[in-house]
């Protein structure tokens, strides 16, 4: 339960918006509004805002690029934290080192890097998100994944306390990491000098095969279940015959069954009752719980 009091975030103005739609910050452009909206612009306001929620039991949430991201229909009854301050999307080469902040663009950051003739992250071509969410998620695919080439990544707990994790005590798996701490501020990544041309070649090659393979143009929030292991979740959604499945405004992805693409009039309601669906048919038929991948709010 949220206590009620004139503003928990009185001083922090700048910073904190209150009843902000959330649909323009998410790929699936559906769900409701964030009590409270929070862009800091540097780590001591991210610090006392965060503290601010704990003190006053304010449920805590970060946004990147909202990607894999369904907000329900009622929306947020917290704080959604955005680090897309210019601040948060830093980044510093050093030889084959680079040091980023939490708000970059994954995209964005893979075109730099082929400039500088750095290799690695070739396999996050048309994979959406920050990279803190993209660190968070262990995000990739047949092609490779983030957790490669993370070297360092700096995080803070709610109460403000500032961490670095190392290689040495990283665990990147599957769609997952053993970093606990809600926020994550940023990271290193130990990349291999190649010819650009050469980068650039594999980037689209890898990106084509994304484009031919899913819906990269319609409104979507990227896979829905995980695979289960040495299992293709899409195929199983294939086989229980749900290609084109309607609820609503939601569909079952024409082409790739583990994507839902929201039509017009689509409500985040329509996803989640279409998710459910799923969920039985596919036990139905093959007695495997399909987990999810996309994060629902709340």
């Amino acid at each position: 339960m949220i206590m009620k009091m004139a503003n928990p975030f009185s001083g922090l103005s700048e910073a904190v918006e209150e009843n902000v739609a959330l649909k323009p910050f998410t790929w699936y452009k559906i769900g409701g509004p964030a009590r409270w909206f929070i862009r800091p612009r540097n780590v001591e306001e991210l610090q006392e805002a965060s503290k601010r929620c704990l003190e006053n039991n304010i449920p805590v949430y970060v946004l990147g690029l909202g990607a894999n991201l369904l907000v329900s229909d009622e929306g947020v009854n917290g704080a959604v934290f955005r680090l897309d301050h210019e601040f948060w999307r830093r980044v510093k080469f050093d030889k084959t080192s680079v040091e980023m902040g939490a708000g970059v663009d994954m995209q964005k950051l893979i075109v730099r890097t082929v400039r500088q003739g750095l290799a690695g992250i070739e396999c996050l071509a048309g994979i959406p998100g920050t990279v803190g969410g993209g660190i968070r998620m262990n995000a990739g695919g047949k092609f490779g994944d983030f957790g490669a080439v993370v070297q360092k990544v700096h995080v803070m707990a709610d109460d403000g306390t500032l961490f670095e994790r190392t290689k040495d005590d990283l665990v990147f798996e599957y769609r997952s990491t053993n970093i606990a701490a809600r926020f994550i501020l940023g990271a290193t990544i130990e990349l291999e000098e190649d010819d650009p041309d050469r980068i650039m070649k594999r980037t689209k090659e890898i990106w084509m095969y994304k484009r031919n393979t899913q819906p990269l143009n319609t409104k979507n929030c990227g896979c829905i279940f995980k695979n289960p292991r040495g299992l293709s979740a899409g195929a199983l959604i294939d086989q229980a015959g749900l290609k084109g499945f309607k609820v609503g405004g939601a569909e079952v992805s024409e082409k790739h069954a583990n994507f839902i693409v929201a039509h017009p009039g689509c409500s985040a309601s329509d996803v989640m009752k279409l998710v459910k669906i799923i969920r039985e048919k596919v036990f139905e038929k093959n007695e495997i719980h399909l987990e999810s991948e996309v994060q629902i709010w709340p």
